[in-house]
């Protein structure tokens, strides 16, 4: 069984930053592939910025540019620092983690105002 907890999530104007964190309970090496996803009301998950085992990283279009995803390996933690944030990217963000399982966090709201 694998944990995956997430932290700092929260509202915000429209131009602002904030950062998320996911610490899991083993090694971020131990997956595939390990990164942020979000759900917005009426709207599908969809995925943000991920690591892969290879070393590439994955953004969405609708973020390059203004998120950046990192790990601190020593925490076993991801982390996603979003700047410029815009109210369209007010969903609740969920942390993902990919072996032979998909393991999600229980997600945490980021609310961005106009």
């Amino acid at each position: 069984q694998v944990q995956l907890v997430e932290s700092g999530g929260g509202l915000v104007q429209a131009g602002g930053s904030l950062r998320l964190s996911c610490a899991a309970s083993r090694s971020i090496f131990s997956f595939n592939r390990m990164g942020w996803y979000r759900q917005a009301p009426g709207k599908q998950r969809e995925l943000v910025a991920v690591f892969t085992s290879a070393g590439t990283t994955t953004y969405a279009d609708s973020v390059k540019g203004r998120f950046t995803i990192s790990r601190d390996n020593a925490k076993n933690t991801v982390i996603l620092q979003m700047n410029s944030l815009r109210p369209e990217d007010t969903a609740v963000y969920y942390c993902n983690a990919r072996d032979s399982y998909i393991w999600w966090g229980q997600g945490t709201q980021v609310t961005v105002s106009s």
